[in-house]
């Protein structure tokens, strides 16, 4: 289960360097992306790094300098395949908090034995997001 904790830093770490190709490594392909307003399947790793490469211009936008992991649930389903609820935070460059999200994630070991996504659930990403960008109208 500590794989699991590297595995979310080097993908927190892939998210702070906008390294949208370190990032789709990170997915099993095919894998699914759920939120409450939308469905995305990806069979295809280019367009998952295309599809990151629209978030990370946001975060680029809104100054996420640095991106903290913490992961509050483990809970294998099988000896290859986990369930992972990992609160994100996102932080400007002098680390003060941006916004923070909860994601829930299946991940499956693959032929390698390496952790891969095969489930993303954005749980309250866009909520939190409008809710950061109001606070900062309001500021403004």
């Amino acid at each position: 289960m500590q794989q699991l904790n590297d595995f979310f830093d080097t993908y927190a770490r892939a998210l702070e360097t906008y390294n949208t190709k370190g990032m789709a490594f990170l997915y099993n392909i095919p894998c699914s992306m759920l939120s409450d307003d939308a469905t995305s399947f990806f069979s295809d790793a280019g367009k998952l790094e295309g599809f990151f490469n629209q978030g990370t211009g946001f975060y680029r936008q809104f100054g996420i300098a640095n991106v903290v992991p913490h992961i509050w649930s483990k809970r294998p389903c099988t000896d290859r395949i986990v369930n992972v609820k990992v609160k994100w935070q996102y932080l400007d460059v002098f680390k003060k908090l941006i916004y923070d999200c909860d994601y829930h994630y299946t991940l499956k070991l693959d032929k390698n034995n390496q952790w891969k996504i095969i489930l993303s659930v954005s749980v309250n990403e866009k909520e939190k997001m409008e809710e950061w960008k109001a606070k900062e109208k309001m500021k403004a």
